[in-house]
C-alpha cells in the first residue's frame, strides 16, 4: 500500500499532471520509504499504517519525493548502481565520485523529510555523503 496518491504527487510536485504510472511509483517509492524506515518505532493500524497525523503527512511528502527524485533520475529501480557509465542514443552518463561509492538510492528529500520528522532511527547506510 502505498503513503501517497497520484494527487498528493500533483499537489506536493506542482505537476498539473502526473505520469500515467504514477500509482506503480509511488508503490515502488513507498518500499523504499519502508526501507528507510526499517526499525522506526511509530503507532500504526492493523494495516501497518501510521496513526499519527505528522507522521502519515511526512510518510506522504517523503513518498512524493522519492518518486519525483526516482523520475529525475530515470533509476526507478536502481540499475545504475551496477554501472560506472551508461549510453543510450546519444546520450552517456557517467557515476561521479571515487572508489567505489554507489549512487544514492534514496532521494536527499525523502530521507530529509523522515529525519525531520523523527522517523528515522538512525544513519542511513547506503554509500551516500551526509
Amino acid at each position: 500500500m502505498a503513503y501517497a496518491t497520484a494527487a498528493d504527487y500533483t499537489a506536493y510536485t506542482g505537476q498539473a499532471t502526473p505520469p500515467a504510472d504514477i500509482e506503480r511509483r509511488l508503490e515502488r517509492a513507498s518500499e523504499r520509504i519502508d526501507e528507510l524506515l526499517f526499525a522506526s518505532i511509530y503507532p500504526t493500524d492493523d494495516a501497518g499504517m501510521p496513526t499519527r497525523s505528522k507522521d502519515a503527512d511526512a510518510m506522504k511528502r517523503a513518498t512524493c519525493a522519492q518518486a519525483a527524485w526516482t523520475l529525475a533520475v530515470g533509476d526507478e529501480f536502481g540499475v545504475a548502481s551496477a554501472f560506472k557509465s551508461v549510453s543510450i542514443g546519444s546520450v552517456r552518463l557517467e557515476r561521479g565520485g571515487s572508489g567505489d561509492t554507489q549512487p544514492a538510492r534514496y532521494a536527499p528529500d525523502a530521507s530529509s523529510i523522515l529525519q525531520r520528522a523523527g522517523l528515522l532511527p538512525g544513519y542511513i547506510l547506503d554509500g551516500s555523503v551526509w
